[in-house]
This record gives structure tokens, C-alpha cells and sequence, in this order.
């Protein structure tokens, strides 16, 4: 598929991740069906894009057999939680992934929990030298084994993804850390373990947090982000739904109040969405049993809606 839209977007292909093994609360792995069901194909296709749906990869569930298994040896040793089948499912992610780039796709990879990221990220940063990524989150996802409080690996992606925590992790797909600090924008964070917030504070990662947003104001915060990756070839944006206010977004599995709002999000989109080097998404945490009626479904499709091209006039 080597056909662009007439906005010169690369066309949108959806991979669904359905992994809730990233962290302990039940329902992310419904996310992609939710977001599906709340019209994604249908929205894009209104936008004059050519969009496919490639479906899901497959994730184990945390009931089956080996997944408690390996669940009961990694806790006993004070290891992280699901380390063995996230690393797969990861793997898969990577290996599909870089696929869709030598396709001129643009993916939109609909989780799931955040440890997708680490799939995602590593493929696309194989794929286009000198990549950038904006982290949209409310956490900083930054602990290793070392500093998690709970074990969960979506709270990981990001050291991993510089090098730093458990080997499998830093060397999923190639060899080594897949971004320097640098390399990264974080927007939104407003939640951080103690030693994850020492950690990130010397990391080198720019970071802007919920009173940076407050402070500056969306516009300002999204020229920035963009202006510190200038040097990159290509950006990746990881947006995790959490990131929102919990009343603008309640069906998420970490809730933190003081989010984005709605406009806000939207502005952010908008904004990024006037780059040439916007070229991948993620899209994850979306826990559709905590949800009121697909809210949180329905305005992660406007929001992916936003960034590939819809505007109010």
C-alpha cells in the first residue's frame, strides 16, 4: 500500500494489543474491542483516509495456566509480574510492527496496558533513525525493578526504552536502549513514585507536567514539546488515556484527578497533527469495565481523530 490520503497522511492501520498483563487491574484487554465499537474505522474513514484493521494480536490471558505459573515464580523471587509473556506479546508487537512501516502505514496501536509501549516504540525507532516520542500520560512510567512499588511493567516502558531495568525488556526486539533521554517529551504528568521522580528528574527527559499545562497553557506546552524534538526525523506519540481528568476520561485503571481537560487534549492533538513528523500512536489504558457508557472509548476516537486531521473549520 504505497497510496497516501488527500491530506498527505499516511494510512491509518489499526493493530489491536488486548495485553492486561502490564498491570493488576482487570479490563484493559477489552480496550481495543471499546475503541473499536465506538466507531474508530468509521471516524477515519469520514477524515477521506483509506483505513485498515488488521485485528489483534494475540495476548494470553492471566487465567490461563502458564501465565499463573510464571506469575507464582517471578513474585516468589521478588521479580516483575508477567515478565515472560509481556516480553512475547512485545515481541510480536515489534516484529508486526516494522512491517507496517516498510508499508507506509501510519499505526495506531490500541492497547491494552502501557507496557505495549515497549513494542511499539522499539519497532518504530528500528524503523526511522532518530526518532522522537511524546509520552502522554499521567505517570512518568519511568521505575525499574528496582524502584516499582507493585512489580507492574506499564509503569517500566520508558526506562526500558533508555536502557535502563531488566535486560528483556532493554534488548526486546534489538540489542541495547531504543531512545536517548533527549529523544523524549513527557506532557501531562502528574503522578510519580518517589524514586521514579529522582530517576526522571536526571534523566534528561523534558518533561511537562500538569502545572506546566497550567501555567503555560496547551498551546504553549505542544509548540515547545515539538520544538525540543526538532532534531528527530520522526515522532511517535504514546497517549494513555489517564492522562485525561477522570471526568472527562473515568474509564481508565489509574485514575488521577487534576487531567487534561477535553479541550486541552484536543488542542494537544491538533497542534502535533501540523507536524510532518507525527508518523505512529499508541493508544492504551482504556478499561471499559470502569466506564460510563464508551466515554472514554469515544473520546479516544475523537482525540485520533484530531491528530490525523479533523478540524473544527
Amino acid at each position: 500500500m504505497n497510496e497516501k490520503s488527500s491530506n498527505g497522511m499516511r494510512q491509518p492501520v489499526i493493530l489491536g494489543v488486548p495485553m492486561d498483563l502490564g498491570q493488576q487491574r482487570r479490563g484493559v484487554d477489552m480496550g481495543p474491542s471499546a475503541v473499536r465499537y465506538a466507531g474508530l474505522f468509521e471516524r477515519l474513514e469520514k477524515l477521506g483516509l483509506t483505513v485498515r484493521d488488521l485485528g489483534n494480536i494475540a495476548a494470553p490471558g492471566r487465567d490461563e495456566a502458564a501465565v499463573r505459573a510464571n506469575r507464582a515464580v517471578e513474585l516468589s523471587q521478588g521479580k516483575m509480574r508477567h515478565l515472560a509473556e509481556v516480553v512475547t506479546v512485545c515481541s510480536q508487537i515489534y516484529a508486526q510492527a516494522r512491517g507496517l512501516v516498510g508499508a507506509n502505514a501510519f499505526p495506531i496501536f490500541l492497547g491494552g496496558d502501557h507496557s505495549i509501549a515497549i513494542g511499539t516504540v522499539s519497532a518504530m525507532s528500528q524503523a526511522h533513525t532518530g526518532l522522537g516520542l511524546i509520552w502522554v500520560d499521567a505517570h512518568g512510567d519511568f521505575n525499574t525493578p528496582q524502584s516499582t512499588p507493585s512489580g507492574n511493567i506499564h509503569g517500566m516502558p520508558v526506562a526500558a526504552l533508555t536502557g535502563r531495568g531488566h535486560a528483556d525488556l532493554i534488548h526486546l526486539g534489538r540489542p541495547g536502549p531504543k531512545l536517548r533521554p533527549q529523544d523524549i517529551v513527557m506532557i501531562g504528568i502528574r503522578d510519580l513514585d518517589g524514586p521514579e521522580r529522582q530517576a526522571l528528574a536526571h534523566s534528561g527527559i523534558r518533561v511537562f507536567t500538569m502545572r506546566a499545562v497550567d501555567e503555560l497553557g496547551m498551546a504553549q506546552v505542544a509548540r515547545q514539546a515539538l520544538a525540543h524534538l526538532q532534531h528527530a526525523t520522526r515522532i511517535h506519540i504514546s497517549l494513555d488515556m489517564d492522562v485525561m481528568d477522570p471526568s472527562e476520561a473515568p474509564g481508565v485503571g489509574t485514575p488521577v484527578p487534576g487531567g487534561l481537560s477535553f479541550r486541552e487534549a484536543h488542542l494537544l492533538m491538533e497542534i502535533l497533527a501540523e507536524s510532518t513528523k507525527i508518523c505512529s500512536l499508541d493508544v492504551v489504558e482504556i478499561n471499559p469495565i470502569l466506564d460510563e457508557q464508551n466515554r472514554t472509548a469515544e473520546l479516544a476516537v475523537a482525540l485520533i481523530a484530531s491528530l490525523l486531521g479533523q478540524r473544527i473549520m
